[in-house]
């Protein structure tokens, strides 16, 4: 999906199920101007489509990855998916799930994503600034959105709990005092039982087109013909 910040209306496009990260990679390369946001869920962009992210982190795309986590698949009738909990009776696991889930913030960190932010759907405009956010950072960016899934799983009361029954949620602010340039006081604050809620961790470095950039000014002109040339089999 492609999006401008100003100007023109928004242009979105459907890709392939879990290929969104390889399709704006395109995108961006073929019109670097352009902001860049991914849409999927925990299902396609963690499962079919995980072995994208690593790439993608390790360029360092200036792509936003905006991931909606419902804990199944919501949209093909409630299948089990990476995120859901171990032991989970789903219409794919009628048993209960016999995986543990992934911890998506940790797998974010471990890769090399320049920006990871956290947050759930029900505070529509914190998250929109999240998103503004995320699209200004230059690099890879993921917001990861807590987004129960009412009809085959509804973790509303679980993320934010019920006060006045004296049950705390498992979600949280992430605190004033944490610092998100510090890849030590991330990996302190994910070690904390719950879910963050913010800004995890930032960091500016070269993006991909920066290096592409780097190698086209270094690399000599040619023409047409000697590229063509180029690949010729010579006697």
């Amino acid at each position: 999906m492609v999006h401008l910040v100003e100007g023109d209306q928004p242009f979105g496009l459907h890709g392939i199920h879990g290929r969104a990260l390889p399709i704006s990679f395109g995108v961006k390369m073929g019109k670097p101007e352009l902001n860049t946001v991914v849409v999927a869920g925990d299902g396609d962009f963690l499962s079919i489509g995980g072995e994208h992210i690593g790439p993608a982190a390790n360029r360092n795309l200036d792509v936003t990855a905006v991931v909606m986590d419902n804990g199944v698949y919501g949209l093909t009738k409630g299948q089990s998916s990476p995120t859901t909990e171990y032991g989970k009776v789903t219409v794919s696991t009628p048993l209960g799930k016999i995986e543990n889930p992934i911890s998506p913030l940790r797998h974010y960190m471990s890769i090399g994503v320049t920006y990871i932010a956290s947050y759930y759907s029900s505070k529509p405009r914190v998250l929109a600034k999240l998103i503004q956010e995320a699209m200004n950072h230059r690099g890879f960016s993921i917001v990861h959105v807590q987004s129960p899934c009412t009809t085959y799983n509804d973790t509303y009361d679980i993320l934010k709990g019920k006060p006045k029954e004296g049950i705390k949620g498992i979600a949280y602010d992430i605190p004033e005092d944490h610092d998100p340039t510090s890849v030590q006081s991330a990996n302190d604050l994910l070690d904390r039982p719950g879910i963050p809620l913010g800004v995890v961790f930032k960091h500016e470095g070269k993006t991909l087109q920066d290096r592409y950039e780097e190698l086209q000014s270094k690399a000599p002109s040619q023409t047409n013909q000697q590229l063509l040339d180029s690949y010729l089999l010579k006697a």
